[in-house]
């Protein structure tokens, strides 16, 4: 009981500091992801065991570039597929049954590209044409909390066929199913209150959502399962750390971006 509540007080101030930040300017929301970038890869870092902090310069370097002087569309979308690019070679990594030892070259790239390159674009998504669409980015954000709640909860009761033991042995078929349906019924309310997307729009994007998101969740867990540990760090009393909070939005961020920039939303 007294960790339900320990859990329960943690995500309330998690969610108001996140909304908090979305609604009170664009800046605020930009410069918490960009310390949410820097404690996820200080967690990355410490789990890939990456020595050195030239990391941090290289990731804010690159999203200070990104977020207020890069203007050229060529060179967003260049990020946008190394990132996509990284992340699509991380996904053979999570389902690879072969031991993979990375080089620190190897490691410093997966930070750049797949932390700092999530980060970077979950930042850009609610610009656009120099509008800041809170309601967009908000709407993200609920499907991802929707899918992993009611993954959980399904999982929980429904659940009978392990997803993928080996890497997360608690996660099922049956919860996943739930929380992608839930999650598309969010996106139906949600398109009747957000009405730069459609319906259908809506729908796509939560169903590339919930999938680069769950991926995404899986993929920290191998990384996690590599090193030993069952959190990547400890900040948030009872839901571990950063990256254990943002493993979903970091991987599924460029995906949606893409996505997103096809429905000509996003420049």
């Amino acid at each position: 009981m007294r960790e339900i509540l320990r859990r329960s007080i943690t995500g309330v101030i998690y969610v108001v500091l996140l909304l908090g930040a979305v609604f009170l300017s664009s800046d605020a929301f930009d410069f918490l992801f960009m310390a949410f970038g820097l404690a996820c890869l200080y967690e990355f870092k410490r789990i890939v065991r990456l020595k050195g902090y030239y990391i941090f310069a290289a990731y804010l370097t690159l999203w200070w570039a990104f977020i207020y002087l890069v203007q050229d569309s060529t060179a967003v979308n260049i990020l946008m597929l190394l990132t996509i690019a990284v992340d699509l070679a991380l996904l053979v990594f999570l389902f690879s049954k072969k031991p993979k030892k990375f080089t620190d070259l190897q490691k410093f790239v997966i930070a750049v590209f797949y932390i700092g390159g999530g980060c970077i674009f979950l930042t850009m998504i609610p610009y656009e044409e120099n509008n800041f669409a809170q309601f967009l980015i908000m709407g993200i954000f609920i499907l991802i909390w929707v899918n992993d709640t009611f993954a959980y909860l399904v999982g929980r009761t429904l659940g009978r066929t392990k997803l993928y033991p080996t890497v997360s042995p608690k996660k099922t078929i049956e919860g996943s199913l739930g929380g992608l349906i839930f999650a598309l019924a969010s996106a139906y309310f949600m398109s009747c209150y957000e009405s730069r997307l459609s319906l259908t729009e809506w729908m796509i994007l939560a169903t590339v959502i919930v999938i680069a998101g769950s991926l995404g969740d899986l993929l920290e867990s191998k990384f996690k399962r590599m090193a030993g540990v069952k959190d990547s760090g400890a900040i948030l009393p009872g839901h571990g750390g950063i990256w254990d909070r943002l493993d979903s939005l970091v991987f599924a961020a460029p995906f949606a971006y893409l996505v997103l920039n096809i429905f000509s939303y996003v420049s």
